[in-house]
């Protein structure tokens, strides 16, 4: 086994230890699901996405329709994709349904990054013909901020999609 693999191993055991301890903690929901998705995010940083999908499913149903809820299905769309057998079809799936809920709820950011995160897929499908005006559409929404991490991975992949 190697060090890298041995690293990543202490690194998702850091985390299932996190998630335990975070699960025991009394705290306001919103606040939960905030601290619950950044955990799946550093999961999935980590390489460690089967941590990262525990962790969202720990998120009650109803919390799951309150704050964040496109962003939980997003994520957990990125989780799929870095499995050891990655479901692209659900993953695909996982996207469309964050943007289309980003949508409902005019939450241009979130729907930013749904959005980004489906065309990232399509382009390393080889669909970069619907991935490029999909993208471009959302991100023409936006007049400022364009130093933001989100903004700028987006137009970062715009170019990369031309």
């Amino acid at each position: 086994m190697s060090a890298a693999t041995d690293g990543a191993r202490a690194d998702c055991g850091t985390l299932a230890q996190v998630h335990e301890r975070l699960m025991r903690l009394r705290t306001a929901a919103w606040r939960r699901v905030v601290c619950l998705c950044l955990l799946a995010e550093r999961c999935l940083d980590a390489g460690c996405p089967e941590e990262g999908r525990r962790v969202l499913a720990s998120i009650s149903d109803d919390q799951r329709l309150t704050i964040l809820a496109p962003e939980i299905q997003r994520l957990d769309g990125e989780l799929l994709l870095r499995e050891a057998n990655p479901a692209a079809n659900g993953a695909e799936r996982a996207f469309r349904a964050a943007i289309d809920l980003a949508r409902r709820r005019e939450e241009k950011s979130l729907e930013l990054r749904a959005t980004t995160s489906l065309a990232r897929l399509w382009g390393r499908q080889g669909r970069r013909d619907e991935a490029r005006p999909m993208l471009a559409e959302i991100y023409g929404w936006f007049t400022e901020g364009f130093d933001t991490a989100d903004l700028t991975d987006a137009r970062t992949l715009l170019e990369e999609l031309s």
